[in-house]
């Protein structure tokens, strides 16, 4: 089960890209992030872990498990026989970028997460999406 969305940016990947490593700013950029606190101050990195929490869901603990610089990370969290998986991915495309986010579930009690929170999860899917756009759009100005 997977949710995908895609958005053009009028913006390079150079300037979309800083603001998925910054996690600590989603809050700023959208309503569906409330908190996010790191786990240690490096850059992020394969390994990472970030504290999540977002509104009518409980804190998550996600650990990244790739990282392309410039390019995607990719991070997961586990919860009650669910793995949720993560996907942030920037592209050059035409004079801007593409930027396309992705949240997968399986295991044991994912059909039964999918239906509770499916909804939820592609909404604020969604509103992530708008506010990487919005911001990097809003940087260029």
């Amino acid at each position: 089960m997977e949710h995908r969305v895609t958005t053009a940016v009028s913006a390079p990947p150079e300037q979309i890209w800083p603001l998925f490593v910054d996690v600590e700013r989603w809050p700023e950029m959208t309503e569906s992030i409330s908190e996010v606190r790191r786990l240690g101050s490096s850059p992020l990195r394969v390994g990472s872990e970030v504290i999540v929490k977002q509104p009518r869901l409980p804190r998550a603990r996600w650990r990244v498990t790739e990282l392309e610089p410039g390019r995607c990370f990719t991070w997961e969290t586990a919860n009650g026989g669910t793995t949720a998986v993560g996907g942030h991915i920037v592209e050059a495309s035409g004079q801007g970028s593409q930027i396309t986010l992705t949240l997968r579930m399986h295991g044991p009690t994912a059909r039964l997460m999918y239906a509770t929170l499916g909804r939820l999860s592609q909404r604020n899917l969604s509103m992530e999406m708008e506010g990487f756009r919005r911001t990097a759009e809003s940087a260029r100005s």
